[in-house]
Parts: C-alpha cells; sequence; structure tokens
C-alpha cells in the first residue's frame, strides 16, 4: 500500500468513528475533518444543542488528542484562557499556570457571549501557536485547533466578532436541525445508553501529523492558483462588497482544496474542490455595503454570483469523483 493510500485508510477510519456519535452530519463532519487536516480553525454558528460540543469531543477522542472546553460569559478573562504567573514563595519565582488553551482542540463554547477583550486574547493563540504571558512564550501543543461556537447574531447577550478574528478561522459552518429519521437515531441512542461520545482512538498522534504531511504534498497546478487569486480579485473589486478577502483568505481556499482532493481520494486539487469549498472559506470573511443588507442579499449569494463571473481552468483528469471516501 502506498503512503497516500495508508493515510486515505486512516482517515476514513477517523470519519467513520466520529459519525458514532455525531448522527446525521455527514457533511458537517467532512468539513470539520478538512479543517484540522489543512491546519485551520473552525467557526460553528448555530443554536444550542444540535451537538456541536459532541463533534469537537467525538473528534479529538478519535485522534487520541486532548481536548479542552471553556465556556464563554461575560465574566471570562483572558487569563483562563491563557494562564496567568504566580509568585512561588517555596522557589522565590514566579511560575507560569496553564490556561484552557494549552490543550490539542480548544472549544471556546458561544466565543461571542464574552467581552471584546477576551476575544482578542485568542488572537495570537490562533495565529502564531503561541501563547505569551507577562512578556514570556509558550508554543502550544502540535497539532493545536481553535472549534469556537457561536449563538446567531441577535440572540440574547451577543456580539458580533470583529473582522480580524473572523479571518483567522478557516471556515465558518452550521449544523443545522436533524431529519426526523436521525432525530429518531439520536432519541433511541440517549434511551439506550448514557455514554454520550462512542467514538474510539483510531489513529496516533504522529499518524495524524502524517496526515497533515500528506494533504500538504496535494499538488496545486498553477491554473488553478490562479483561478483562487482571481475569485480573491473579484472579491475585492465588487460593488456589492466594501471589504474582500485578504491574501489570508486565498491561503484558506488552497488549504481547504488539498484537503478536500485527498478526501476524494486525488493527489491533485481540481476546480471542483475550490468551488465545494469556498463558500465555507469566505462567506465571513467579506463585508457586504450596507445597502445590501437592506435588500436582504447574502454573503452566500454574493459568492455565488462571483464565482459564476470567475472563469474556471479546463484540467484533464482520468476520474474526477465527486465522492468522499467513507
Amino acid at each position: 500500500m502506498s503512503e497516500f493510500g495508508f493515510y486515505q485508510k486512516k482517515a476514513k477510519a477517523v470519519l467513520k468513528e466520529v459519525k458514532k456519535s455525531v448522527i446525521g452530519k455527514d457533511e458537517t463532519i467532512c468539513k470539520v475533518m478538512m479543517a484540522l487536516l489543512a491546519r485551520g480553525h473552525v467557526l460553528i454558528e448555530d443554536i444550542p444543542g444540535v451537538g456541536k460540543t459532541t463533534m469537537a469531543l467525538a473528534f479529538a477522542k478519535a485522534l487520541g488528542l486532548e481536548c479542552n472546553r471553556m465556556q464563554f460569559t461575560p465574566d471570562v478573562m483572558p487569563s483562563d484562557i491563557l494562564g496567568f504567573t504566580m509568585y512561588n514563595k517555596a522557589t522565590n519565582k514566579f511560575e507560569y499556570k496553564q490556561g484552557a488553551a494549552m490543550c490539542n482542540i480548544f472549544l471556546a463554547d458561544e466565543i461571542n457571549r464574552t467581552s471584546p477583550k477576551t476575544q482578542s486574547a485568542l488572537l495570537q493563540v490562533m495565529e502564531e501557536g503561541m501563547i505569551t504571558v507577562d512578556g514570556k512564550s509558550t508554543k502550544l501543543p502540535d497539532p493545536f485547533m481553535v472549534l469556537a461556537t457561536q449563538n446567531p447574531l441577535g440572540s440574547a447577550g451577543t456580539q458580533k466578532l470583529p473582522e480580524s478574528q473572523l479571518d483567522r478561522f478557516m471556515i465558518k459552518i452550521s449544523m443545522g436541525y436533524p431529519s426526523v429519521a436521525d432525530e429518531i437515531s439520536i432519541l433511541r441512542n440517549k434511551q439506550e445508553s448514557d455514554v454520550k461520545i462512542k467514538s474510539e482512538t483510531v489513529i496516533t498522534e504522529e499518524e495524524f501529523k502524517g496526515l497533515r504531511e500528506t494533504v500538504d504534498k496535494v499538488f496545486v497546478d498553477d491554473s488553478v492558483l490562479e483561478y483562487v487569486a482571481n475569485i480573491a480579485k473579484a472579491t475585492r473589486n465588487s460593488s456589492d462588497i466594501l471589504q474582500g478577502i485578504s491574501p489570508r483568505g486565498s491561503v484558506a481556499i488552497v488549504a481547504m482544496s488539498k484537503a478536500m482532493a485527498f478526501l476524494r481520494g486525488h493527489e491533485y486539487v481540481l476546480p471542483s474542490d475550490v468551488q465545494y469549498v469556498i463558500t465555507d472559506t469566505v462567506s465571513h470573511r467579506i463585508v457586504l455595503n450596507k445597502g445590501l443588507r437592506r435588500s436582504n442579499l447574502t454573503e452566500k449569494e454574493i459568492i455565488a454570483t462571483i464565482m459564476n463571473s470567475v472563469p474556471a481552468p479546463t484540467i484533464s483528469v482520468v476520474d474526477e469523483s465527486e465522492k468522499i471516501i467513507w
């Protein structure tokens, strides 16, 4: 078995394990997996109780990673996330005490219910994988990912995240309500057992790092890179958009496209990979003109219009399968 095939098998095992705990959300599971493989952070906007926390814990269990959860409230302080220094009389020194972010998967629950001061504590954490307290920097574990949830804007006690923080999330997704059949399965499982997370560890930390390195090696043709750059340019030149995507957004599109190609079993990125990930990768990075907000046009609709206006490159392939591995 080739190295690519070996890691394909490992990725398939992780996805199957997470599906045991998160019922009926295969596409959402896949998108979170893609962000993990692309070394990105995920923002899930949804109402409480649809399984956001369960998904984070299931991924942590399947990957054998440490997961810390913090409920964000108005009284949460930056030191709760980053840690703090405390004087030790025995050693006559100040010692660093770890905060909640010192883990592999940091679940920031209802991130838009806390103060901007506390939200900003995550900026360096998400961008550099470092924590700085009292001038001393500490490297976070590798791998590290922030999986944040937020209630829909307008819910009681919420405030919009600043653009600088939204831009650090690789994707923004929503889980939505389960179907009737899936909800029956959830109810049945709750009656059969009190165990919330059924997933088991199926991959080592080193194998997960190997997975990421394999995704890094997925080939991207210059024509696809030009396609992404033209999409970014279109968002910046559009009269419908006040603020287009940054170069960080373009990098995120390519990284997610490579992860998508990998999950489809390809060692190269196709334009269809870019088209699949574009909405989740871009919608939270653009700022619409105020006139569009009054006309009820959404970011997704504007992105769809832009995608129709940017010609996709033609790449000849043997098999352009749309099926994601399971």
